[in-house]
């Protein structure tokens, strides 16, 4: 039933592609996961394989060298993508996601020209830079400042937890150009690394997501020419709630080819491993928890590519984004823990990836918006659409 339901929005093209990404998971990535995470690295020759197929474009058009998929067409790969190592898919999620969205709908032509084809190569890596120490969650309260002089833009502040941040050439900035307007007062640019003024922190050390790193960006007096402001001043809140609208349904995407993963594992596990003389499949207390397992799965599916449907027939999707990114991570989370439950004290061990994606699912609830907003701005939605 899975695939007859999208074979009515995937096109044979991208099927096979489909097919193509799912072998290079597993016969390029899955051999070398146990590297990336015990070296904190993507091995070269997997980015590299992962450009020629070019999975770096997939969000941007044809005729800036992408592959220019739908959401829907996206989502499908990403899908794939999300049953390997998070920190491998969080690079290219992050760049085709939030990092390389806003050009695409909101950038110029020139800056599309500039842009677009080094990062649908994957030559240049993209990354979106909103967090701030006492901005996060509430974005008005950004104290990075971008101050006009003649035909530039000087900015100073800082940013922190930016995925790819180490490793970006291209990095959309939220800077605040009239700070008494609040949200109304921010401003996007596109902050190229070599910019004068602009350096980076070291990468940080983190819980989970190895081989993904994030860093501090510093801005002190870095020159931005106005050719680089993405859309027109004040407008950079509306853009970011854009981006991360688009970004949201692409996460959640990512989470149930994990949550997919997850549950082939627990199910190998459990017709497996033996207790009292038979497989632990056989406990009704195993299969309950696979079988909600698979209740939301199925779920989350059916929910997403309704959301990217609406997406791709141009449909406002505020409420709609922000509740499949509450419910992907949330389901991402519950389902990791069962599957560390299943597999019980080999669950705990690092031999296993279970363990490896149990603590991978954790930041999924936080960044890109944390399960706590993401309540909020359903909330505040229907509000609008309830009270009249």
């Amino acid at each position: 039933m899975r695939v007859r339901i999208l074979e009515l929005v995937v096109k044979p093209e991208i099927r096979q592609l489909q097919t193509v990404v799912r072998d290079f998971v597993k016969e390029v990535v899955e051999p070398v996961a146990q590297v990336i995470e015990e070296e904190d690295r993507i091995p070269e020759d997997v980015v590299e394989q992962a450009k020629e197929l070019g999975l770096f474009g997939l969000s941007i058009p044809e005729e800036y060298g992408g592959l220019g998929l739908s959401m829907t067409e996206k989502c499908v790969l990403l899908e794939e993508l999300g049953k390997t190592h998070n920190g491998f898919t969080s690079l290219i999620g992050a760049h085709t996601g939030i990092g390389t969205v806003g050009i695409v709908e909101l950038g110029t032509e020139e800056q599309k020209q500039r842009f677009l084809p080094k990062m649908a190569s994957g030559e240049w890596i993209g990354a979106f830079a909103l967090s701030e120490p006492e901005a996060g969650s509430h974005a008005a309260n950004l104290r990075t400042r971008a101050e006009r002089k003649g035909d530039r833009y000087v900015l100073n502040g800082m940013k922190h937890f930016i995925t790819n941040g180490p490793e970006a050439r291209v990095i959309t900035v939220m800077a605040s150009t009239d700070p008494a307007k609040g949200a109304k007062g921010i401003t996007s640019f596109l902050v190229e690394s070599d910019s004068p003024g602009f350096s980076r922190g070291p990468a940080d050390v983190k819980m989970g997501l190895r081989g993904s790193h994030t860093c501090q960006l510093f801005f002190e007096d870095c020159e931005v020419p106005e050719e680089n402001r993405l859309g027109e001043e004040g407008e950079g809140y509306v853009n970011a709630l854009k981006i991360l609208a688009n970004g949201r349904a692409s996460l959640a995407a990512r989470c149930l080819g994990s949550c997919e993963k997850l549950l082939e594992l627990s199910m190998d596990y459990a017709m497996q491993r033996k207790q009292f003389g038979k497989p632990i499949f056989e406990n009704q207390a195993i299969q309950h928890m696979l079988a909600d397992m698979s209740l939301e799965i199925e779920t989350l599916r059916s929910l997403l590519y309704r959301v990217t449907s609406m997406v791709d027939q141009g449909k406002k999707v505020i409420r709609e984004s922000a509740t499949v990114k509450l419910y992907a991570s949330e389901v991402y989370n519950r389902i990791a823990d069962r599957a560390v439950q299943i597999f019980g004290g080999m669950g705990y061990m690092k031999e296993f990836p279970v363990e490896r994606f149990y603590r991978d699912a954790r930041i999924t609830r936080i960044y890109e918006g944390t399960s706590e907003i993401q309540r909020n701005i359903i909330a505040a939605q229907l509000k609008k659409e309830y009270v009249r």
